[in-house]
């Protein structure tokens, strides 16, 4: 007999079929454990996916937000470039209006010159004879000042209240003082 028909008649025979039980269960077991491991895999990444879609949502709402943050700080930009400008042709506007001034001040004369060209200037004796208060005078000062007395002062200025003495007032110096 041949070597084949000699083993299938032999006593192992038995063990072909029971090694082949063992590896069907030994590949289910296999194909369980794969399969297993595989729903955990998809879990995970339906997890990670939804993640990832989170990071998209986010990252849209970053572009947007730069996006508006820019055109706000153009706006700003512009706002502050514009407010400057107006500055500077209110500052030219000024410097015409001050140099104008200072031209109408240099063609004014000075005090003593034509009556009634401005204020007349206090603490000096005009030309009139009389004297224009200047300020922190008393009639004792003034007597003293041109070398008179207050009751002289007084004589030449009836109803002068010499408490109220006011800067800028004229009052009458005797003659000859």
């Amino acid at each position: 007999m041949d070597t084949l028909s000699r083993d299938s008649s032999s006593g192992s025979n038995s063990i072909m079929p029971l090694a082949g039980v063992i590896l069907g269960v030994i590949a289910l077991l296999l194909g369980i454990f794969t399969m297993v491991k595989a729903n955990k895999i998809e879990k995970t990444v339906a997890a990670h996916g939804d993640e990832i879609a989170k990071i998209a949502t986010i990252e849209s709402e970053v572009r947007s937000a730069t996006a508006k943050s820019e055109t706000d700080m153009k706006n700003l930009r512009d706002g502050i470039q514009n407010a400057l400008n107006q500055v500077g042709t209110e500052i030219g506007a000024l410097r015409t209006q001050l140099t104008k001034v200072e031209e109408d001040m240099k063609k004014r004369p000075a005090a003593g010159g034509k009556a009634g060209a401005g204020p007349a200037a206090t603490g000096v004796r005009n030309a009139d004879g009389t004297y224009t208060v200047a300020a922190g005078d008393t009639p004792s000062k003034i007597a003293r000042k041109f070398g008179t007395s207050v009751d002289s002062i007084l004589a030449e200025n009836p109803g002068l209240e010499p408490n109220k003495l006011r800067v800028g007032q004229k009052i009458k110096l005797p003659a000859g003082k």
